[in-house]
């Protein structure tokens, strides 16, 4: 991959020169100008981005297309307040609104497309929003707001809204098909077309994606597969419209965890045997489980299905004209979801052979292959977690809002109702292997005993803990929401916005009980000879018992901001806003606390953001200073060994968001960039630990968010068909535990990017290269683990250098 990496980097240094600047404004440019952009999301009607009194950042389909996302987080890097985990792969990443700390997912924002929720809570456990969603061809435009008026357009959403806007037809038949491959077995192809089935009256949109890879951590299978559907059909009439949707996603994606690295003084390198770039722990030698039940039967999974959802959306879209300047529009959206997860996650770090086998209780110790028999001496041995969840989720959501129009501005009224319920089976097993990056099963015997004898053997086919946790659980809420808001133009220079939202929510939800049992009495052996007494490791399973424990959970809440913007001319405006909103309590935090649910209470959120906005046809920047404040807000992360955190604590964030875009020589050079500089801060963060202990985090650093990170990319139009960038991510230096301690110190990191394009009529000919100089960055270290290890850390780092090569077509 170096060799490729080194390529890629040649290329487009030759690119710079070898053609001569051309004084024509480019068909590649890879941005639009800003002053007649007009905004949706977070507003009552559409604005011009100048004159809407939020931090709104925008992305047109041709600027997505010139980025070439390898997921919706690699996107959604680019949106400054947002500090985006991209390690997990194509799915399964983490996103953090200006400083809010959370056990990961989209807890505080809200994933929309069209303007209505992926699915209503975006951070239930292994339903991370971004599971549900694929960026293609058919998406029109994304428009992600932070904080401002997330919190009265959508409910648990006070970091921000991310919207994701699909195209609709014209009277104009169009379309674009695209094809791409890349270093890593990728073979991806992305088709969407629309028109007018009748002119000026019917239209229709259809486009898609399949897509199958290798991955770029090498998993030995295809790490990714599969694609989505999505279809409108829109009629038009004197008076409004209505519109019709599907969409139709089964895609499989592995999931990506940490790995072991080695302390090296402030910077982290590879482990023995293990690549930093391209290695992981799921790996096709382990792929499979198949393990009897306490209860009887087996239980199967297989890792190469990963995280694989099945998802079917049916929704609609009314608006009407009711004269007298009131119009009324009409929301509806139905989803169902079907998900496999399946995933390998480290219990702990390595540890040499003596040590693990003194930690199960034995002096004399013996391991050998599961595949081969043969006996090994590995120098480190990894306990992995092999967690299988099953979840079936379903979300009726109905947005019905009127409009008044007047002279001075409008008022908006609407009833959000929102059904949705998920159920969710878990059954977790641990397994003993090679501490490799293509690891091997591995099983563990005491040689001084006969095989016939109690306790032997301390794995099953390398498996050390079989079916240790099972979870049979459910959750369902039941959103009922009011909201107001109002625009009104003081003059045609300055306006007020205010905004209020009432929700008067319920949530309900069930676990079962579980007791332990062993296969010791079975009549079942483990070799074809003999018993399950010669094993210990079925001494723990669980086993779903009759017992259910109900728990309900009500919120009766306010929600508001009021905003004032004044736009000093055409191009420059200054606007300030304050708004109160919430976050309810998360999935794990109702399941932790369900014998005492007095001690979970909403997340409380003030923020007061004050910005100044310019935008001309070549240059851009918007520059947004901000104070946010939270209470109450919980900690869930769960451990490798099935327990969760459970801690509550208050925060407090100053920070400034930088976005600009500058067009430059007589646009031969273009650039964009973004940063966000903050302090997010714990306080009033004190309490007692799981073994008694008590701790104080006050005034700690928020963990896993960085103060400092910022995203650069210049981009050089060497004629008006050729174009060559190079990206430059930044992030800065974050704390890994709540404490701070030097052993979670999570390092720095700049990871580079660079491509080049080619257009040559409506056929478009890229190159894209992702972390070129394979820097190994890391994003997360393992909240699963509670202590450290040595000199060994557990941590995530982003994907080695990979390229990918694609010709568009657009017609």
């Amino acid at each position: 991959m170096k060799k490729k990496s080194i390529f890629l980097i040649a290329a487009t240094a030759v690119l710079y020169f070898n053609k001569a600047y051309a004084q024509e404004t480019p068909q590649d440019s890879v941005k639009v100008s800003s002053i007649d952009q007009v905004v949706i999301t977070g507003n009552s009607n559409p604005k011009k981005k100048i004159e809407s009194s939020t931090a709104i950042s925008t992305f047109s389909a041709k600027e997505i297309q010139k980025q070439n996302p390898i997921s919706a987080a690699a996107l959604l890097q680019r949106v400054p307040g947002f500090a985006v985990e991209t390690s997990g792969g194509e799915v399964g990443n983490n996103l953090f609104a200006r400083g809010i700390p959370s056990a990961g997912a989209y807890e505080f924002v809200q994933v929309q497309e069209d303007g209505l929720p992926v699915f209503e809570d975006g951070a239930l456990q292994f339903a991370n929003a971004d599971n549900f969603f694929r960026v293609d061809n058919s998406v029109s435009r994304l428009e992600a707001l932070r904080g401002g008026s997330g919190s009265i357009y959508a409910n648990n959403s006070p970091g921000g809204l991310i919207n994701f806007i699909t195209k609709e037809g014209t009277n104009d038949f169009k379309g674009t098909a695209k094809l791409e491959t890349g270093t890593y077995g990728l073979i991806r192809t992305d088709l969407n077309v629309g028109g007018a089935l009748v002119k000026d009256k019917l239209f229709f949109n259809i486009g898609g994606f399949y897509r199958s890879d290798d991955g770029i951590r090498k998993t030995g299978f295809k790490a990714n597969n599969g694609g989505q559907i999505r279809m409108n059909l829109k009629y038009v009439f004197d008076k409004g419209y209505v519109k019709v949707y599907y969409k139709k996603l089964d895609d499989r994606n592995t999931f990506f965890l940490p790995i072991p690295l080695m302390q090296d003084g402030d910077k982290l390198k590879g482990f023995n045997g293990f690549d930093p770039n391209y290695g992981t722990y799921s790996y096709r030698a382990i792929s499979q489980l198949n393990i009897p039940q306490a209860g009887g039967g087996f239980f199967s999974r297989n890792l190469e299905d990963g995280i694989h959802p099945k998802v079917d959306v049916l929704g609609a879209e009314f608006k009407y004209d009711l004269g007298g300047n009131f119009s009324v529009i009409n929301k509806t959206r139905y989803t169902n979801i079907n998900m496999n997860y399946t995933g390998i996650f480290p219990a702990g770090a390595p540890q040499t052979g003596a040590e693990f086998a003194k930690g199960m209780g034995m002096t004399n110790y013996q391991y050998s292959m599961v595949s081969s028999g043969a006996v090994v001496n590995p120098e480190y041995v990894q306990k992995l977690g092999f967690w299988a969840i099953d979840k079936q989720m379903n979300n009726f959501v109905n947005d019905l809002q009127f409009n008044y129009k007047f002279d001075k501005g409008n008022v908006t009224a609407g009833f959000y109702k929102s059904n949705w319920k998920s159920h969710q089976y878990w059954n977790w097993s641990n397994i003993l292997t090679t501490a490799t990056d293509r690891p091997q099963l591995l099983n563990l015997v005491d040689p001084s005993l006969s095989p016939s004898s109690i306790g032997y053997s301390k794995t099953y086919n390398g498996v050390t803990e079989m079916s240790t946790l099972l979870r049979d659980s459910q959750i369902q809420g039941s959103l009922n929401d009011l909201y107001l808001n109002v625009d009104y133009n003081v003059t045609d220079a300055l306006s007020f916005n205010g905004g209020i939202r009432y929700s008067r929510d319920y949530y309900r939800g069930y676990k079962v009980n579980t007791t332990t049992a062993n296969l010791n009495n079975s009549g079942l052996t483990v070799d074809g000879t003999h018993g399950f007494d010669t094993t210990t490791a079925d001494d723990k399973m669980n086993v779903l018992g009759n017992q259910f424990t109900y728990w309900y959970y009500d919120i009766n809440k306010v929600s508001y901001t009021l905003a004032s913007n004044y736009k000093i001319n055409r191009e420059n405006a200054v606007y300030a806003r304050f708004s109160h909103g919430f976050r309810s309590p998360n999935e794990e935090a109702y399941y932790n606390n369900i014998g005492k649910l007095d001690a979970v209470k909403p997340v409380l959120t003030n923020q007061l953001e004050v910005g100044y906005k310019y935008y001309s046809r070549t240059f851009d920047i918007a520059v947004i200073p901000f104070y946010s404040a939270l209470k109450n807000l919980s900690f869930t992360d769960v451990y490798s060994d099935g327990t969760s955190e459970n801690k509550f604590a208050n925060t407090t964030n100053f920070g400034v968001e930088i976005e600009g875009y500058a067009r430059l020589f007589n646009n031969i050079f273009e650039v964009t960039f973004n940063g966000t500089i903050q302090n997010p801060k714990y306080k009033d963060f004190t309490g007692r630990n799981a073994d008694g202990t008590t701790f104080d985090y006050s005034d700690n650093t928020v963990r896993r968010i960085p103060k400092f990170y910022f995203n650069i990319a210049p981009a050089v139009n060497i004629t008006k068909e050729w174009r060559a960038y190079v990206s430059m991510n930044y992030y800065g230096k974050r704390f890994q535990n709540e404490g701070n301690t030097d052993d979670n110190i999570l390092p720095s990191f700049t990871e580079f990017g660079a491509g080049m394009s080619y257009q040559l009529g409506k056929i478009r000919f890229a190159v894209d290269g992702t972390n070129i100089f394979n820097t190994i960055g890391i994003t997360e270290g393992d909240p699963r683990s509670q202590t450290p290890a040595g000199n060994i850390r557990m941590a995530r780092p982003i994907m080695g250098a990979a390229a990918r090569a694609s010709i568009t077509l657009d017609f």
